[in-house]
């Protein structure tokens, strides 16, 4: 049997780690609170072009004399465009020709609205809470299957990787203030799918191996098992960070949020796989006696 590297002896100093992260990021997730964008809290969202390329300190300030709320204003793609949000909602179909008015004024150049949106607060709530049963039932349904297809003490293993995949993530965008919009809530979901994906192969061969080497701990079958299938997770993690990174580079602003999501969700996923999955399998102390106990539930 080869062992390359001892990952067994990093999963308490791991573990530790993953622990202050997660507690961290729920901190931040409940005290300061996640950035909706306005798929979730409603408003007006504007992509703008001007002639001129404009500081957007300047159109935020012409914008802010107008007492239109909350106001966010950032560049978007090239010089001359700007991606502008505020929370006031057009909802007497004036609104948008003032700020348009307002703006040439101010600025004196000619702008092009070549994007308008508009989210009412009922619909926006309907979008939070559509998003959130949408990620608990993608967790539900993978709790299932791994329950399943491998023992209870798989499926716990699964879900805690999975809850500090999608936890870590969010505390992320949290310290950071990044916008949680319904673009955000694709990418969790791709996280949890790609995570368990991962996590699966890993105890795939966990648990043949434990049928394969009776009189072996559970410590040095998850070892064994982590090496040999360490290139697997490294070329799959490599390949997806790739199209990842190129994205968030060449994908524009409008994937940015999206394709920076996944990157942490692919790094936390491949991470979590080795270091939270597996040893939850060594704390329940999982053995060959433990499959045979339940053999009649593995689907071959």
């Amino acid at each position: 049997m080869i062992k390359d590297i001892n990952f067994v002896s990093k999963f308490k100093k791991a573990n530790i780690a993953s622990i202050s992260i997660f507690i961290l990021s729920i901190i931040f997730i409940f005290f300061k609170g996640l950035n909706y964008g306005i798929d979730f809290k409603g408003g007006t969202l504007i992509e703008l072009r001007t002639e001129t390329t404009i500081e957007a300190s300047s159109i935020r300030d012409s914008l802010n004399s107008m007492n239109l709320g909350d106001v966010n204003v950032k560049n978007f793609g090239k010089d001359g465009d700007y991606l502008i949000k505020v929370e006031q909602k057009d909802t007497n179909n004036n609104l948008i020709p003032r700020i348009k008015e307002t703006l040439s004024s101010n600025l004196n150049t000619e702008v092009d609205f070549r994007r308008v949106e508009n989210v009412g607060p009922k619909v926006s709530a309907e979008l939070l809470e559509s998003s959130i049963i949408a990620i608990s039932l993608a967790l539900a349904a993978m709790l299932f299957y791994i329950w399943v297809r491998f023992e209870w003490q798989f499926s716990v293993g699964s879900i805690i990787a999975l809850f500090h995949d999608v936890v870590i993530t969010l505390g992320i965008f949290s310290i950071l203030s990044l916008e949680i919009n319904l673009s955000i809530i694709a990418a969790v979901l791709t996280i949890v799918g790609y995570s368990m994906n991962d996590t699966v192969v890993i105890y795939d061969r966990i648990r043949e191996n434990l049928f394969k080497y009776t009189k072996i701990s559970i410590s040095d079958i998850a070892n064994l098992s982590i090496n040999e299938t360490l290139s697997r997770t490294i070329i799959t993690s490599v390949t997806t960070l790739l199209a990842l990174v190129s994205i968030y580079i060449l994908g524009g602003e409008i994937l940015r949020g999206f394709s920076f999501a996944m990157i942490l969700g692919v790094l936390i996923g491949t991470y979590s796989s080795i270091f939270v999955a597996s040893p939850i399998l060594k704390f329940f102390k999982v053995s060959y006696k433990t499959l045979e106990k339940n053999e009649e539930k593995i689907v071959p």
